[in-house]
């Protein structure tokens, strides 16, 4: 019997695990609205269509002549439905299947709107072809009526499946202006092909909101620091500094302050573990409010870097709203950090609740959060290592850039000033300094 059971832990979870095969697969689309028709061309590899049944024949070669039904009805039932459409914010209805043919994997038609149009009707493959169905690429050629070239478009694409991970890359080419290209992965939600900069603003206060809530040293870090600081005023003083701080570094790096180069986000990264090991270790040791919204600002920095790591991806989503779309990331992550704490300050109340075992209760929290950030430094600086530092190339581009570090500097710097001098309390008139209680 227990022979039994064992052999049941151990070979059905390997059976299912084998069963679970995820393919990664890129998906290719080029969208032009002109006049009333919105043509879409889209390229989707055979092999993430594999539990269709398609004409082939010895080894699993395509039959390109019974396979044209099969192939339309597919591109009509699997992947027009994953591929909606909106106009002004309204579904468009389905699609018309204008063109569809299977292209050879090294073909490069794709580049170009013109050229991908002009091969998806051309002649299909000739029949002798010997191309293994799974190596084929299927293109498409999608058209939509609309109202109107210039209306504002989006699109939710919704092609990954459990066992299947889809990278997209689309180009959408407008009437006027340049092409805007979007490459990602998976399903990131509704897309503004050419957002006004509302729909800009809205989307990045989301992603703000959205990255700060899933980045997990931040906001351990930021439950670190107000462990000990819980009511209002020092509460105030600590989260505006993080917030003032982290702001100054984020928006410098729209600027391109920080380092292009391959050691910078290791770095940051590291940095960023060693905040929450410090701040852990001063709570140990009691901490004190000055000196606490210095380490915090001093850190915030280093935190505001790590947010913008996120960034430049998530810009070809903002179309040409660029200052706007910054911004809004901005305050989405506010919104986060606000959020967190209106939830983390009374939780850490209760269980801080008796003021005799409180500084024990902060203690105990804080070794916890130090054996992970401990962990987190370790992880990231045996990454950092591995990378070797070169002495920079001084020439015009190094010039520009310590230009940009001074004077993020003298910003910090200006910052600290007006800082110390809010927290330090002003000596009453007639009053020696050394005479106050």
């Amino acid at each position: 019997m227990v022979s039994l059971i064992t052999w049941w832990l151990i070979a059905i979870p390997a059976g299912v695990a084998a069963q679970i095969i995820v393919r990664d697969v890129t998906v290719q689309m080029l969208v032009r609205p002109e006049g009333q028709q919105l043509q879409m061309l889209v390229r989707v590899p055979l092999a993430a269509l594999r539990d269709l049944t398609l004409p082939t024949y010895d080894i699993g070669y395509l039959n390109f002549e019974e396979a044209n039904p099969p192939l339309r009805e597919a591109a009509r039932l699997r992947i027009a439905p994953d591929l909606t459409i909106y106009e002004d914010g309204a579904p468009l209805g389905s699609p018309r299947i204008a063109a569809l043919r299977v292209s050879l994997p090294s073909n490069r038609s794709f580049r170009t709107f013109d050229g991908a149009l002009a091969h998806i009707r051309s002649p299909r493959l000739p029949n002798d072809m010997e191309l293994y169905w799974e190596q084929g690429m299927l293109d498409v050629l999608f058209e939509y009526p609309v109202r109107s070239e210039h209306s504002t478009f989006s699109i939710n694409t919704s092609l990954e499946r459990p066992d299947l991970r889809v990278n997209t890359v689309m180009r959408f080419l407008p009437p006027e202006g340049s092409d805007r290209l979007f490459e990602y992965a998976g399903n990131p939600g509704r897309i503004w092909l050419n957002p006004d900069w509302f729909q800009a603003f809205r989307r990045f206060v989301a992603l703000g909101f959205t990255h700060i809530l899933n980045g997990l040293t931040h906001l351990v870090f930021l439950a670190c620091v107000v462990i000990p600081f819980r009511r209002m005023r020092a509460l105030a003083i600590i989260v505006t500094a993080f917030i003032v701080a982290h702001s100054v570094t984020l928006t410098a790096s729209a600027f391109r302050v920080a380092p292009n180069v391959l050691w910078f986000q290791p770095l940051i990264e590291t940095l960023v573990a060693v905040s929450i090991l410090y701040v852990a270790f001063e709570n140990m040791v009691g901490a004190k409010l000055e000196r606490r919204s210095m380490s915090t600002f001093g850190f915030g920095l280093v935190h505001g870097f790590a947010l913008s790591f996120a960034l430049p991806e998530m810009l070809q989503f903002g179309g040409t709203h660029v200052f706007v779309s910054r911004f809004a990331f901005n305050i989405g992550v506010e919104l986060g950090l606000l959020l967190v704490l209106a939830f983390l300050c009374p939780v850490l109340s209760v269980l801080l609740r008796w003021g005799g075992a409180q500084q024990m209760g902060i203690i105990v929290l804080s070794v916890f959060i130090a054996h992970s950030g401990w962990h987190w430094m370790t992880e990231h600086l045996s990454e950092l290592v591995q990378f070797q530092f070169q002495q920079p190339r001084y020439d015009a581009l190094f010039i520009a850039s310590a230009i940009r570090w001074t004077m993020l500097l003298v910003i910090i710097a200006g910052i600290l000033w007006l800082g110390r001098g809010a927290l330090t309390p002003s000596t009453p008139r007639g009053i020696p300094s050394g005479s106050q209680d």
